[in-house]
Formats: C-alpha cells, structure tokens, sequence
C-alpha cells in the first residue's frame, strides 16, 4: 500500500522549503552598504533648493515639487519643514507675518519651530533636514 500525501502535507512542506531558502545565508561576503543602511545619512551635496539671500528674514520660501518651505526665523538662522499641511494635506501657499499659511482651510504654522499658531491643523509641520554652506542651502 502506498501512502500518498495530502494537500495539506504538500502545502506545509512547500512552505517550511521556501522558508528555509528565504532564511539561509546567500553565500555572499559582499560588505558592501545597502541602501537601507545608508539611507538614514545626509549624502553630501544634496539637492540645492535656493540662496541664503533668496529667503527673507522672517519669512521663506516654498518649494513645491520639494514640497518643502525654507524659513528665516532670524538673521542667520535657517529651518525647513514640510511644505504639506497637516490638516488636509494642502500644500502651503504663503509665509508672512512669521507664519507659514495654508490656503485651503486657514492653517498657519510658526516658522520658529513648524507649531500650529492658528487651527485647524493640530499638528505642527515636520521639520525637513537641510544644510546651509556659505550662500547654498541644500537638502541634506
């Protein structure tokens, strides 16, 4: 009598197979980085947004495709933040007065620190990382 397995047998042992192949060392010494590894690091040179002299003190600049808003604060004193609201995901439209504004709802944000300064976001912008070397300021 010969004992055929089941289709759950099959299935099982398919399985646990293409488990161990997934789980196993590749063989492979390669130590080169992955992207995964090195995507937590500002590469060097990023994308240039725009000049120091470009963005006024205590106002900014919004980048749309960047979808990014480079703000002054104070003389000397760089930031970014998302240029995307946190209400409905509008993207900004105007900095003035300190603030950055979202036209779709009224949203502002302060540009000290990307906080909600009027409602009705309740989430302040995230802040985006950027370098400012000589008059060049970059995404980092």
């Amino acid at each position: 009598m010969t004992i055929r397995p089941n289709r759950r047998t099959v299935l099982l042992a398919t399985g646990a197979a293409a488990l161990a192949v997934g789980c196993g060392d590749s063989g492979d010494d390669d130590s080169g980085s992955t992207t995964a590894e090195t995507s937590g690091a500002p590469e060097a040179g990023g994308e240039e947004l725009t000049t120091t002299d470009a963005v006024p003190v205590g106002g900014g600049k919004i980048f749309k495709d960047e979808e990014v808003v480079v703000v002054q604060p104070e003389e000397g004193e760089f930031k970014a933040f998302s240029a995307i609201c946190t209400h409905q995901r509008c993207t900004v439209g105007s900095v003035s007065d300190g603030t950055i504004n979202c036209p779709c709802h009224g949203s502002r944000f302060s540009i000290t620190d990307g906080a909600v300064a009027n409602p009705p976001a309740t989430r302040p912008l995230p802040e985006k990382k950027i370098t400012v070397e000589g008059n060049s300021i970059r995404l980092a």
